[in-house]
Protein backbone atom coordinates (compact mmCIF):
# COMPACT_ATOMS: atom_id res chain seq x y z
CA UNK A 1 0.00 0.00 0.00
CA UNK A 2 1.22 3.21 -1.09
CA UNK A 3 1.98 5.95 2.22
CA UNK A 4 -0.07 9.04 1.41
CA UNK A 5 2.35 12.39 0.97
CA UNK A 6 2.80 14.18 4.42
CA UNK A 7 1.03 17.75 3.97
CA UNK A 8 3.42 20.20 3.18
CA UNK A 9 4.15 23.36 5.96
CA UNK A 10 5.07 26.92 5.84
CA UNK A 11 8.57 26.61 6.03
CA UNK A 12 8.39 24.02 2.68
CA UNK A 13 6.57 26.30 1.33
CA UNK A 14 9.35 28.90 0.94
CA UNK A 15 11.54 26.10 -1.15
CA UNK A 16 8.87 25.67 -4.20
CA UNK A 17 10.14 27.01 -7.74
CA UNK A 18 10.09 31.14 -7.09
CA UNK A 19 8.66 32.03 -10.31
CA UNK A 20 5.11 31.06 -9.32
CA UNK A 21 3.32 32.23 -6.62
CA UNK A 22 2.09 29.62 -4.28
CA UNK A 23 -0.80 29.31 -1.80
CA UNK A 24 -1.08 26.27 0.90
CA UNK A 25 -4.35 24.75 1.77
CA UNK A 26 -4.99 21.73 3.92
CA UNK A 27 -0.94 21.02 3.36
CA UNK A 28 -1.28 20.76 -0.66
CA UNK A 29 0.63 23.77 -2.66
CA UNK A 30 -1.36 25.50 -5.12
CA UNK A 31 0.07 27.46 -8.10
CA UNK A 32 -1.28 30.65 -8.52
CA UNK A 33 -1.68 31.86 -12.14
CA UNK A 34 -1.24 35.05 -13.54
CA UNK A 35 -3.89 37.72 -13.56
CA UNK A 36 -5.70 39.33 -16.71
CA UNK A 37 -5.99 43.02 -17.17
CA UNK A 38 -9.17 42.83 -15.57
CA UNK A 39 -8.65 41.34 -12.80
CA UNK A 40 -5.84 43.64 -11.59
CA UNK A 41 -7.78 46.74 -12.81
CA UNK A 42 -10.54 45.49 -10.61
CA UNK A 43 -8.10 45.18 -7.52
CA UNK A 44 -6.61 48.38 -8.07
CA UNK A 45 -10.06 50.14 -7.86
CA UNK A 46 -10.70 48.58 -4.81
CA UNK A 47 -7.54 49.34 -3.44
CA UNK A 48 -8.29 52.92 -4.57
CA UNK A 49 -11.90 52.75 -3.00
CA UNK A 50 -10.21 51.50 0.22
CA UNK A 51 -7.25 52.60 0.59
CA UNK A 52 -8.61 55.85 2.54
CA UNK A 53 -10.85 54.71 4.56
CA UNK A 54 -7.97 52.66 6.17
CA UNK A 55 -5.13 54.76 5.74
CA UNK A 56 -4.75 56.55 9.62
CA UNK A 57 -6.75 54.15 11.55
CA UNK A 58 -6.10 51.13 13.90
CA UNK A 59 -7.05 48.97 10.71
CA UNK A 60 -4.75 48.46 7.85
CA UNK A 61 -5.24 47.51 3.75
CA UNK A 62 -2.77 45.54 1.96
CA UNK A 63 -2.81 44.29 -1.00
CA UNK A 64 -1.07 40.45 -3.33
CA UNK A 65 1.45 38.93 -3.04
CA UNK A 66 1.34 39.23 0.71
CA UNK A 67 1.20 36.06 2.52
CA UNK A 68 -1.35 35.18 5.17
CA UNK A 69 -0.62 32.00 7.60
CA UNK A 70 -3.65 30.61 9.01
CA UNK A 71 -2.09 27.47 10.16
CA UNK A 72 1.24 25.70 9.65
CA UNK A 73 -0.42 23.92 6.54
CA UNK A 74 -2.61 26.68 5.48
CA UNK A 75 -1.28 29.95 3.73
CA UNK A 76 -3.31 31.95 1.45
CA UNK A 77 -2.60 35.41 -0.48
CA UNK A 78 -5.62 37.17 -1.00
CA UNK A 79 -6.07 39.57 -3.39
CA UNK A 80 -7.15 42.41 -0.85
CA UNK A 81 -7.07 42.14 2.95
CA UNK A 82 -7.78 44.66 6.06
CA UNK A 83 -6.85 43.48 9.25
CA UNK A 84 -7.00 45.29 13.00
CA UNK A 85 -4.34 44.46 15.83
CA UNK A 86 -1.20 43.41 15.75
CA UNK A 87 -1.96 40.14 13.28
CA UNK A 88 1.41 41.88 11.24
CA UNK A 89 4.82 40.64 10.47
CA UNK A 90 7.43 41.74 8.78
CA UNK A 91 7.14 39.25 5.48
CA UNK A 92 3.37 37.92 6.56
CA UNK A 93 0.57 37.95 8.23
CA UNK A 94 -0.53 36.00 11.20
CA UNK A 95 -3.95 34.55 11.44
CA UNK A 96 -7.12 35.62 10.29
CA UNK A 97 -7.23 39.03 9.17
CA UNK A 98 -10.94 40.92 9.72
CA UNK A 99 -11.69 41.16 5.74
CA UNK A 100 -10.43 39.50 3.09
CA UNK A 101 -11.32 39.96 -0.85
CA UNK A 102 -10.72 37.42 -3.75
CA UNK A 103 -11.60 39.12 -7.31
CA UNK A 104 -12.49 35.85 -9.20
CA UNK A 105 -11.80 34.87 -12.85
CA UNK A 106 -13.06 31.71 -14.43
CA UNK A 107 -9.95 29.57 -13.95
CA UNK A 108 -9.77 30.67 -10.14
CA UNK A 109 -13.23 30.30 -9.79
CA UNK A 110 -13.42 26.85 -8.10
CA UNK A 111 -10.58 28.02 -6.00
CA UNK A 112 -11.73 30.89 -4.44
CA UNK A 113 -15.42 30.02 -3.92
CA UNK A 114 -15.20 26.06 -2.65
CA UNK A 115 -11.23 26.09 -1.27
CA UNK A 116 -10.39 29.01 -0.28
CA UNK A 117 -13.96 29.62 1.21
CA UNK A 118 -14.08 26.80 3.48
CA UNK A 119 -10.76 27.58 4.63
CA UNK A 120 -11.46 31.26 5.55
CA UNK A 121 -14.80 29.89 7.28
CA UNK A 122 -12.88 27.73 9.52
CA UNK A 123 -10.35 30.03 10.27
CA UNK A 124 -12.86 32.78 11.29
CA UNK A 125 -12.20 34.76 9.00
CA UNK A 126 -15.31 37.38 9.59
CA UNK A 127 -15.70 38.82 5.81
CA UNK A 128 -15.45 37.56 2.98
CA UNK A 129 -16.39 39.37 -0.79
CA UNK A 130 -16.58 37.53 -3.97
CA UNK A 131 -15.72 39.77 -6.85
CA UNK A 132 -16.87 38.55 -10.30
CA UNK A 133 -15.60 41.99 -12.75
CA UNK A 134 -17.84 41.18 -15.71
CA UNK A 135 -20.76 40.97 -14.83
CA UNK A 136 -19.76 42.97 -11.89
CA UNK A 137 -21.19 41.36 -8.81
CA UNK A 138 -20.06 41.32 -5.25
CA UNK A 139 -21.05 38.69 -2.81
CA UNK A 140 -20.34 39.55 0.65
CA UNK A 141 -20.06 36.85 3.29
CA UNK A 142 -19.86 37.54 6.67
CA UNK A 143 -19.35 35.38 10.02
CA UNK A 144 -20.26 37.39 13.54
CA UNK A 145 -21.69 35.78 16.25
CA UNK A 146 -21.71 31.92 14.87
CA UNK A 147 -24.12 33.57 12.10
CA UNK A 148 -23.80 33.57 8.60
CA UNK A 149 -24.86 36.17 6.10
CA UNK A 150 -24.62 36.29 2.85
CA UNK A 151 -25.67 39.31 0.15
CA UNK A 152 -25.20 40.44 -3.04
CA UNK A 153 -24.77 43.45 -4.91
CA UNK A 154 -24.49 44.07 -8.57
CA UNK A 155 -23.56 47.70 -10.72
CA UNK A 156 -26.95 48.59 -10.12
CA UNK A 157 -26.01 49.36 -6.19
CA UNK A 158 -23.54 50.52 -3.62
CA UNK A 159 -21.70 47.35 -1.44
CA UNK A 160 -22.28 47.84 2.06
CA UNK A 161 -19.85 46.45 4.48
CA UNK A 162 -21.13 44.74 7.48
CA UNK A 163 -17.64 44.22 9.69
CA UNK A 164 -16.79 47.95 8.43
CA UNK A 165 -20.04 50.18 7.94
CA UNK A 166 -18.07 53.07 6.34
CA UNK A 167 -17.30 51.30 4.15
CA UNK A 168 -19.44 51.95 0.89
CA UNK A 169 -18.57 51.23 -3.08
CA UNK A 170 -21.06 52.78 -5.49
CA UNK A 171 -20.79 49.66 -7.82
CA UNK A 172 -21.70 51.53 -10.68
CA UNK A 173 -19.31 53.51 -10.63
CA UNK A 174 -16.50 51.14 -10.21
CA UNK A 175 -18.16 49.75 -12.79
CA UNK A 176 -17.87 52.79 -15.21
CA UNK A 177 -13.61 52.84 -14.70
CA UNK A 178 -12.83 48.87 -15.19
CA UNK A 179 -11.73 48.16 -18.67
CA UNK A 180 -13.57 46.20 -21.48
CA UNK A 181 -13.72 42.61 -20.76
CA UNK A 182 -15.44 38.85 -21.29
CA UNK A 183 -18.46 38.46 -19.64
CA UNK A 184 -19.91 35.43 -18.29
CA UNK A 185 -23.15 34.45 -20.06
CA UNK A 186 -26.19 35.99 -18.18
CA UNK A 187 -29.99 34.79 -18.31
CA UNK A 188 -31.83 36.50 -20.73
CA UNK A 189 -34.79 38.39 -19.44
CA UNK A 190 -37.24 37.70 -22.40
CA UNK A 191 -40.39 35.40 -22.81
CA UNK A 192 -39.95 32.83 -25.46
CA UNK A 193 -42.24 33.47 -29.00
CA UNK A 194 -44.93 30.58 -27.82
CA UNK A 195 -45.63 32.37 -24.56
CA UNK A 196 -46.38 35.67 -25.93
Amino acid sequence: MDRLPQPMNWAQLAELDPKHRWELLNGVPYAMSGASSLHQATVLELTLELGPLFRNGPCRLSLAPFDVRLSEHDVVQPDLLVSCGDKWRSNHHEGPPDLVVEVVSPGSFRHDRVRKMDLYTRFGVTEYWLVTPRPLVVELFNWEGGKLTHRSFDDSSSLRSIRFPEVVIDLAALNERLPPGRSEEEVREELPAYHA
